[in-house]
């Protein structure tokens, strides 16, 4: 099983990867992991090699779960991918979530990525590269990317899931984790 989460900033990507890869045994990939270096250093962009260089290490096995958006990061991995799970939740959930989770994370400090230092401030906040502002900016040209992806034909064998409501978060990981013990 090699699954792909998508959806936008703030929809609970990393949430959801974390309990299917439990749920599953799988390995878990966490994109922005990957990609923030110290000193929020974007690697996406300083770095390209090193960002896909280390995709492509993390997604090497045969089971895993990825979450994240990253461009350069969906050309390797989609090829491999056997599900698209796309968290394809209403502006107002994706905002109150992505709010509540930069408001826990400036208050409580802690780092965001281990060895990183990267942790959230409020000071940030009104860049338009914080994910308050991007998932608001993002959050409709990200559906129409997300739903040609759904229709590309390139992706005709993978098993797609389009969830439009959290409580159908829960169902899925359920059901894909009986599977993967049947498969």
């Amino acid at each position: 099983m090699r699954v792909v989460v998508i959806g936008s900033s703030g929809s609970g990507k990393s949430t959801f990867g974390h309990r299917l890869s439990g749920a599953c045994d799988l390995a878990r990939v966490e994109l922005d992991a990957l990609n923030w270096a110290p000193g929020w250093v974007d690697r996406s962009k300083t770095d390209l090699e090193d960002f896909v260089r280390r995709v492509e290490a993390a997604v090497r096995g045969d089971r895993w779960v990825t979450d994240g958006n990253y461009r350069e990061a969906m050309i390797r991995i989609l090829p491999r991918a056997t599900h698209l799970i796309w968290l394809d939740y209403s502006r107002a959930v994706v905002m109150r979530r992505v709010i509540q989770r930069s408001f826990v994370r400036a208050v409580g400090q802690q780092e965001l990525w281990p060895g990183t230092g990267n942790r959230e401030d409020f000071r940030r906040w009104l860049s338009k590269e914080h994910p308050i502002r991007w998932a608001w900016d993002t959050y409709n040209r990200r559906r129409l990317q997300y739903e040609a992806l759904f229709a590309e034909p390139r992706l005709a064998a993978v098993s797609k899931h389009r969830l439009r409501q959290p409580r159908e978060a829960e169902p899925l990981i359920a059901r894909l984790a009986a599977d993967s013990l049947l498969g």
